[in-house]
C-alpha cells in the first residue's frame, strides 16, 4: 500500500527524514534526487539511522559508525572498534554482527515521496 510520506521539497538533496508509516518506523533519504526509504533501526543496535549522515549512497549509524547501502539496504561494514585504550565493550566485536536493512519502494507523484509499505 503506497503512504505518503513527505513532500519532495522537505527532504533536500543528500537528506533524510524519518516517519512512521504503516506501523514501520522509517528513513526516506534523497540521494541526487531519487529518494529511497530504509527501516530507522541499525542493524546493528537500533540506533535512529536518520542522526547519522548520508554520503552518496552510503548510510554511516550515529552511534557506532556501522555503514549501510540506502538502495538494497545492505550491510558495507560493522560499527567502528573500540579504541586501544577503552575501557568499554568493543561494538566491533563478532558478536555484535550488523544485519542488512529492510527497504521499502518508493514512488514519486505530484511532488509527494510515497513509500509502498504492505
Amino acid at each position: 500500500m503506497l503512504i505518503k510520506a513527505f513532500e519532495e521539497k522537505e527532504i533536500a538533496p543528500g537528506g533524510m527524514k524519518a516517519a512512521a508509516l504503516g506501523g514501520r518506523e522509517v528513513v526516506v533519504c534523497n540521494y541526487g534526487g531519487t529518494f529511497y526509504a530504509v527501516e530507522r533501526a541499525c542493524g546493528h543496535a537500533n540506533a535512529r539511522l536518520e542522526r547519522g549522515a548520508l554520503t552518496g549512497w552510503i548510510l554511516t549509524c550515529p552511534l557506532h559508525y556501522a555503514q549501510f547501502d540506502i538502495r538494497s539496504g545492505e550491510a558495507l561494514s560493522g560499527p567502528a572498534p573500540k579504541a586501544p585504550d577503552s575501557k568499554h565493550a568493543d561494538p566491533a566485536d563478532p558478536a555484535h554482527k550488523t544485519r542488512s536493512l529492510k527497504t521499502w519502494p518508493v514512488k514519486l507523484e505530484n511532488g509527494a515521496v510515497f513509500v509502498d509499505i504492505p
